[in-house]
Formats: C-alpha cells, sequence, structure tokens
C-alpha cells in the first residue's frame, strides 16, 4: 500500500488537521504516517489553545518515520512555528521525498492565528521552492504574496503566476472564499491552468476542508495519479464528503 507522511497539527475535534489527513487517507485506499507539529484544543466553533511542539520533537518523528518507512507523498499542515518551518525545510531538503504537498495554514476558520507571524517570510523562502503542489486560499495566497485578496478569476491567475514564481512546480489557488457565481478551484502550473468548477454547497460548521483538500492530492498521486487527475479526484470525493454532511444536517433538522 502507498504511504503519504502528514505534517501537521492535530484538531481535538477530529474534522481538520492530522485527523482529517488520516481520514482522507483511508478513505482513499492509502496507508498514512504522521508528525504532529502541535496540539490544538479546538470544536467547530474555535481553537481554544494551542501548544507547539518543539522543533527537536518534530525531527525526532520526521526521522524515525523516514529511516522506518517508504514514503511515497509529504502532505504539511499547520507548521505554527518559526523553527518547526526551520526544521521541516532542513529535513525536506536532506530526505527529498519524491512529492512535497504544501497547504499554508496560517489561520484557521475561526480566526486564531495558527502559524506564528514571523515563520511566514521563513516558509516563503526555504518551504515554497521544495513544495510541488501549494495549494493556499484566497487569503493565504495574499498572505504570501503581500497583496490583496485575489477577486475574480482573472486575479487568481495572476496570483497563481506570482506564486509559481516563489518556486512551487503547481499552485491550487481555492476559490472557497470568493464572491464567484460558482465554487472554482485553478490549478495553475507554468504551462497551463486546470479550471474546477461546481455549484456551492451550504455546509454547518465547516472547517477543514483545505486539509481534506491537500491530503487527497497527496494521496491520489502517492496512488500514481498525475497532478491534475490527483486533484480532481481529491475535489471529488470533498465534494461527497460535504454532500454526506449536508444531507446529515438536513435529516438531523428534519428529526
Amino acid at each position: 500500500m502507498k504511504r503519504v507522511l502528514s505534517i501537521a497539527g492535530s484538531d481535538s475535534c477530529g474534522g481538520a488537521g492530522i485527523q482529517a489527513d488520516l481520514k482522507t487517507c483511508a478513505a482513499l485506499g492509502v496507508d498514512a504516517a504522521t508528525v504532529v507539529t502541535a496540539v490544538t484544543a479546538q470544536n467547530t466553533h474555535g481553537v481554544r489553545s494551542i501548544q507547539r511542539m518543539s522543533a527537536a520533537m518534530v525531527r525526532a518523528q520526521m526521522d524515525a518515520v523516514f529511516d522506518g518507512m517508504s514514503i511515497d507523498a509529504v502532505k504539511l499542515g499547520m507548521l505554527a512555528s518559526e523553527q518547526i518551518v526551520a526544521t521541516v525545510a532542513a529535513q525536506l531538503t536532506r530526505r527529498r521525498p519524491a512529492f512535497v504537498v504544501l497547504d499554508p495554514v496560517l489561520i484557521a476558520t475561526s480566526g486564531r492565528r495558527l502559524l506564528e507571524t514571523r515563520a511566514l517570510r521563513l516558509m516563503r523562502q526555504r518551504l515554497l521552492p521544495l513544495s510541488d503542489c501549494l495549494t493556499p486560499n484566497l487569503a493565504e495566497a495574499a498572505a504570501l504574496l503581500g497583496t490583496p485578496c485575489a477577486r475574480n478569476e482573472a486575479e487568481m491567475i495572476a496570483q497563481g503566476h506570482a506564486l509559481l514564481a516563489l518556486g512551487p512546480a503547481a499552485v491550487v489557488m481555492k476559490g472557497g472564499h470568493a464572491a464567484l457565481a460558482e465554487a472554482v478551484d485553478l490549478l495553475i502550473t507554468a504551462d497551463d491552468t486546470h479550471r474546477f468548477a461546481a455549484p456551492w454547497l451550504s455546509v454547518k460548521d465547516l472547517h477543514g476542508t483545505g486539509c481534506i483538500l491537500s491530503a487527497g492530492i497527496a494521496a491520489n498521486v502517492a496512488k500514481g495519479y498525475l497532478l491534475a487527475d490527483a486533484v480532481h479526484r481529491a475535489k471529488t470525493h470533498l465534494r461527497e464528503l460535504l454532500g454526506s454532511r449536508r444531507q446529515a444536517e438536513g435529516v438531523s433538522a428534519s428529526d
């Protein structure tokens, strides 16, 4: 069985982070290993507390995983601190995994900051050039670039190309926060742009969708799919999951 390494934070309610990555990999038929960067006390209403791991502990976890098993893809989520960003970058440079997805987790859906402000510059300098696929939402893309959020697809494409110039091989611009007629994500490479669009879905207490999408991309690449197909399959899985949640909410509401 193929294996994904998730390097991310723990979500106590299981909707995001390491827990979401494990569920996603299992659903897609891929094994998963983990490196925990932080433990959070959170639920669907917000993040109450964060305990960051030491850089030494993150390094030890990564060494244990890479020394003990074969890794087909790496998914990076919440990295929490400048020291952890530096450690992960150094380890990836040394280990050279076949594929790296970076979900630049900066702020929780509820508004709590999940990455120290001073770590953003280091992420831009050290991790973007090591990433095969960067998956920012519009606010994260704007923060990485130091620009206002994209307001339409043309600006999403322009910002995607600006991010490519910082080093990643591909960028998935997630348009879930845009005021567009439909939900649009764009996979942007130096040579092409793939557009993924679907009707909006309204789901209560929504968080963790970025984790699920990026973990799904990593899992599908690990299984051998080309990136565009991996993104499509990851989005299909996410949409099916959201549809199931919406249906469950409807049943609950009627009860």
